[in-house]
């Protein structure tokens, strides 16, 4: 379940989501998340949302035509290697991307179906609901919270890892894609995270829970840092992994920024700025 092909280096990943003024989820996000993990990272508006850390405000979609073009102003002329797609909004946007990517078909697609943020605003129609359970089957990996994944099958919401699990089994088999299983919604010290493939092999991963409030665009970040990694790496369970230790200590840095009022972003170079840090003083 793990082998990816081609690998480069410094893999070309596209982002297609929305947008986020403060720059702790959407594409900022992932473009930051791309650039921590050694990727460079592009990125492609499916909407506009007015919203800063304390919640969601407007949503404003800009014409599917012009969503097109975008889409082909950087396919014509960037090779790509990854794609991570996040909030699509409406039926509209979701049949756009899905046209595009059975024209273009990048070689590795990740799908974070967004449908609530943190807040509790929604960010995708009702009526495009049932179009997003189709679009899964485009992707090679799902990353959805435990509301999304119920969303998903049309079931109840997990409340034990071991429902959760089953659940990441039933939408890898219908959809024929992995599916990371999250499981930050579930009380406990750590964090459990699984990877499931399409026969039901699961690879699983626990991380320590950070205490912190500051968790605004982690489905985000985490989604597009794997695939940043295993565009580079070529394997999805080390990747997961990989994607996973970034981001504890990003959650870890989050305090520390001060950014907003309310739920505030992780902190995407933590590792990199405390490297900064340590070879300063080292060298004095």
């Amino acid at each position: 379940m793990n082998a990816v092909a081609p690998v480069r280096p410094v893999p070309r990943v596209l982002s297609i989501a929305g947008t986020d003024p403060t720059g702790g989820a959407g594409i900022q996000a992932d473009l930051k998340s791309i650039a921590a993990n050694g990727g460079y990272g592009m990125a492609v508006v499916t909407a506009l949302v007015a919203q800063n850390t304390c919640g969601v405000r407007s949503i404003h979609q800009p014409p599917v035509e012009f969503l097109t073009e975008q889409l082909d102003a950087v396919s014509d002329d960037v090779e790509i290697d990854a794609v991570k797609i996040g909030m699509l909004f409406s039926r509209e946007v979701i049949d756009t991307v899905a046209a595009w990517l059975d024209r273009v078909r990048p070689p590795i697609v990740v799908l974070d179906p967004v449908m609530i943020a943190a807040s509790g605003d929604r960010l995708l129609t009702p009526d495009a609901e049932e179009a997003l359970r189709r679009f899964a089957d485009s992707a090679d990996l799902l990353t959805p919270n435990l509301p999304e994944l119920a969303v998903l099958l049309g079931a109840t919401e997990a409340s034990t890892w071991d429902e959760a699990v089953a659940q990441g089994r039933r939408l890898a088999a219908s959809c024929g894609a992995r599916v990371l299983v999250k499981g930050g919604h579930l009380d406990g010290a750590d964090v459990p995270d699984a990877l499931v493939a399409p026969d039901g092999e699961v690879v699983g991963y626990t991380a320590p829970r950070v205490s912190t409030t500051n968790v605004h665009g982690t489905g985000c970040s985490l989604s597009s840092a794997v695939a940043t990694i295993v565009a580079r790496t070529g394997d999805w369970a080390a990747s997961v992994g990989e994607a996973k230790e970034w981001l504890t200590a990003a959650l870890r840095g989050a305090d520390r920024l001060q950014v907003g009022e309310g739920s505030g972003p992780v902190s995407h170079f933590s590792v990199l700025w405390q490297a900064a840090v340590d070879q300063t003083s080292s060298s004095s």
